[in-house]
């Protein structure tokens, strides 16, 4: 539970402040709906950032202590105030041609038209998350290097036979599948986000190298041996890949974008300490598919984000998936341990 202690007492102010602002435009009855929304909203957004917890404590267990903290205290600035509320005040500056504080204006004086204006937009921002998360969850489908296979020898397969190449190739052909589905007034904007979303993939992958290779240098190999600026880059990312999902889907529950700030930053302060619960209590070594639901998870998220771009996909669809494919994993991991087990037992 102590690794909850920061997440319940943020909770409380941001439930406090909720309350504030819902009793400031409502009265005592503005009030409590303001906190019956935002506490829906942190649990929404949990369930539907747990795989990106799991992939989280899977990159950051490998990390040494100061990146660690680096992550959990810059990076959770970054998700919150940076992904859940400049993130769609940029994307509805860009769209209108507006500044930040005429947007911001607009999203407090008229939420309707904020949402309105964000939503219209959607489809270039799944195009882009949606790029981005399938290299991600083919990078971890096409690793040779991988000594367990969840789905045995057709993943064993898939970790022989596909290349970096290949996984390009295909999330390549996705966003040229995404632009076919549009109107031809959409088709360049939408190639244009997807393109950007492979080439951000493509670009954090080159400074992690980049940096790798200074590891001879014995200071900075010190370092950066245990996490680098380019790991820590990828993770922010995958963030805001999962979290404009979930700013999506607040909209279908409120226009109010001061709630579903508070309401997304109580839900992302939850996946940062679940992150950190998962890499010091080792979950990962003990649940050793839990890993292989949560990129399958993102898998599912990925394509459900290039098929949103014309199709709408219901928000508990999107939720039920990804924890679908992690309960999976867990029953396969407990079975796996008592398989294990069980053979020891026998030989010895």
């Amino acid at each position: 539970m102590r690794h909850f202690r920061l997440s319940f007492a943020v909770t409380l102010v941001l439930m406090a402040l909720a309350v504030w602002w819902g009793y400031e435009r409502g009265g005592t009855t503005g009030a409590l709906q303001a906190l019956w929304i935002t506490a829906v909203l942190g649990v929404m957004e949990v369930s539907l950032s747990f795989d990106n917890a799991v992939v989280n404590a899977s990159v950051l267990r490998h990390w040494n202590a100061f990146w660690q903290k680096l992550f959990l205290t810059v990076g959770i600035l970054v998700a919150v105030f940076g992904m859940r509320l400049l993130f769609p005040l940029l994307i509805v500056s860009v769209a209108t041609g507006l500044g930040l504080v005429d947007v911001w204006s607009m999203a407090i004086s008229n939420p309707d038209e904020y949402a309105r204006n964000l939503s219209e937009n959607h489809a270039e921002v799944a195009a882009f998350g949606g790029a981005f998360l399938l290299l991600v969850f083919l990078h971890f489908l096409f690793d040779a290097d991988k000594e367990l296979h969840w789905l045995g020898w057709i993943e064993k397969k898939m970790g022989q036979h596909g290349t970096a190449g290949l996984a390009v190739l295909l999330a390549l052909l996705a966003v040229f599948g995404c632009v076919s589905l549009m109107p031809d007034e959409r088709k360049l904007s939408v190639m244009a986000a997807g393109l950007i979303g492979i080439s951000v993939y493509l670009a954090v992958g080159w400074i992690s190298s980049l940096l790798e290779e200074e590891e001879a240098d014995p200071v900075i190999g010190k370092i950066i041996s245990r996490g680098s600026i380019g790991a820590f880059l990828y993770l922010e990312v995958l963030d805001a890949s999962f979290s404009f999902d979930g700013v999506i889907g607040a909209f279908a529950i409120t226009n109010d974008v001061v709630i579903i700030m508070l309401g997304l930053a109580i839900g992302a302060m939850f996946v940062r300490s679940l992150t950190v619960f998962l890499v010091r209590q080792g979950t990962l070594d003990e649940f050793v598919f839990l890993e292989h639901g949560a990129h399958y998870a993102i898998g599912i998220l990925a394509l459900i984000m290039l098929s949103s771009v014309k199709y709408h996909v219901p928000e508990w669809f999107t939720g039920l998936s990804g924890v679908a494919f992690i309960a999976v994993s867990l029953w396969s991991s407990v079975k796996y341990k008592k398989e294990a087990q069980k053979e020891v037992s026998i030989k010895d």
